[in-house]
């Protein structure tokens, strides 16, 4: 029985893969297909074969495959910080979203791009260096006495609504265009999403996922028996922690500084997964989990409203927050959440 059991978790996994790359493939061909203004199907085909077609050449690879490109890297690294939170304080509430630390990336490329004029990978250093000193201050407050997942998304949320303000003040004494960019940004978009960008995020976080998530991962899982059984273990707990949260960080961080903060897709993702395979978070599905999230928003977004073009941080933020509320409801109905 106790093989049994291992090896449907494994099932439900692989069968769970497989639906969402599916899922990610249909919503990638919908929009390639139908995203904003539909090209014909012929066109589509020809440019794919190598042919030159004037003005669906330039809307495919210049504007919808980037932007499938990047959403999908995007909200891959946002479902791995999200995860990468809420497994190690074992609360599906404890997502970048909700802890503050988004908002430290944010108010860190914010400050980068109205006082500095930064862009490219030197934004993206903003941002996690505004991430990582957010998530040491929040971690610190909620190291005194017994450490919870209450007190650490307790003192996320007064951390985050203290950077609301501070990006506020920020946008005020900003140059009218640069605050236009700004909140632009601030809305999370896939607009200006180019290959260059893409490239920046497949290089991050590529190497993120390669070298150091791996060692996370098995951490991780030492980390859930408990700190004295993972001291037992061998492990150093403070260590493995300190890199828990850097390579959390970064994995949301990075994203953040390219697309804006696109709400609700690292809170999402986790849960997501867990209901899918029944089991506990995996953290390798959530990458994957919202990867298909941001695809499917942009779809929407660029479909929704004939009329009008939303950016894909409204879309995710529309149907985040109804399950975050959800979430919320349940966790006190269950008397978990702690």
């Amino acid at each position: 029985m106790q093989s049994i059991l291992p090896a449907r978790r494994k099932q439900r996994v692989l069968s769970s893969a497989l639906w969402l790359i599916l899922a990610f493939v249909a919503a990638s061909a919908a929009y390639i297909f139908w995203g904003r203004d539909r090209l014909p199907a012929e066109e589509i085909i020809a440019v794919f074969s190598g042919e030159t077609v004037p003005g669906t050449s330039f809307i495919l690879l210049e504007d919808r495959l980037p932007r499938i490109a990047v959403g999908a890297l995007a909200g891959a690294g946002l479902g791995i910080s999200g995860s990468l939170f809420q497994r190690w304080l074992a609360n599906p509430l404890a997502s970048p979203d909700v802890i503050g630390v988004g908002y430290g990336a944010a108010t860190g490329a914010i400050v980068a791009l109205i006082y500095f004029g930064t862009t490219g990978w030197q934004l993206n250093a903003a941002a996690l260096a505004g991430g990582l000193a957010v998530a040491a201050l929040i971690y610190w407050l909620s190291a005194s006495g017994k450490r919870t997942g209450s007190r650490l998304i307790l003192a996320g949320l007064a951390i985050g609504a203290m950077l609301q303000a501070i990006i506020q003040y920020l946008l005020t004494q900003a140059q009218l265009n640069t605050a236009g960019d700004a909140m632009r940004w601030l809305t999370g978009s896939l607009a200006p999403s180019t290959w260059e960008r893409a490239t920046i995020l497949l290089v991050t976080l590529g190497i993120l996922a390669l070298c150091l998530l791996p060692l996370v991962v098995r951490q991780l899982k030492l980390l859930e028996l408990g700190d004295d059984a993972a001291a037992a273990l061998g492990l150093n707990v403070s260590r493995a922690r300190i890199l828990l949260v850097f390579v959390a960080v970064a994995f949301g961080a990075i994203p953040i500084a390219v697309t804006g903060p696109l709400s609700f897709v690292a809170f999402l993702a986790g849960p997501i997964t867990a209901a899918l395979t029944r089991g506990a978070i995996n953290i390798w599905l959530a990458g994957l989990t919202g990867a298909v999230i941001v695809v499917v928003a942009n779809f929407f977004a660029a479909n929704l409203f004939s009329d009008l073009s939303l950016p894909v941080g409204v879309i995710t933020g529309a149907f985040g927050a109804p399950f975050l509320i959800w979430v919320l409801v349940r966790s006190n109905s269950t008397g978990s959440g702690g």
